[in-house]
């Protein structure tokens, strides 16, 4: 699978964006998908997960109450939408692609067999 992020850039504080990432190459709906975020001198942090079928979603603890995790196997898309942004939600955010059944390790880098490059969100106080 080959993944394309895209919708990062500089947002103020308490603003909103929308993440999107754009699968191809494998059959889009037999992968779980995920989002990681990863700023410098940190480890790569598990933000959000959906299942292959979009029937439910995990969030990291930043993450809930405050972002959203969306996909459209239709159209091999998947999205995050963060509101109330803040400060330390500045990163890069990769989505990542699992193969379907481990949604228990959905949390960690290891389960993911493909990764986008990365979209910079930038949030300024």
């Amino acid at each position: 699978v080959q993944l394309q992020a895209s919708g990062g850039g500089l947002v103020q504080a308490g603003g909103s964006l929308r993440l999107s990432c754009a699968a191809s190459g494998r059959t889009f709906s037999n992968y779980n998908m995920g989002w990681f975020r990863q700023s410098p001198g940190k480890e790569r942090e598990f933000v959000a997960a959906i299942t292959s079928s979009g029937g439910t979603s995990n969030y990291g603890e930043s993450a809930k109450g405050r972002f959203t995790i969306s996909r459209d196997n239709a159209n091999d898309m998947v999205c995050l939408i963060m509101n109330y942004l803040k400060p330390e939600d500045t990163a890069v955010y990769y989505c990542a692609a699992a193969r379907e059944g481990r949604w228990s390790l959905m949390a960690k880098t290891e389960t993911y067999s493909y990764w986008g490059q990365g979209t910079l969100v930038t949030v300024s106080s």
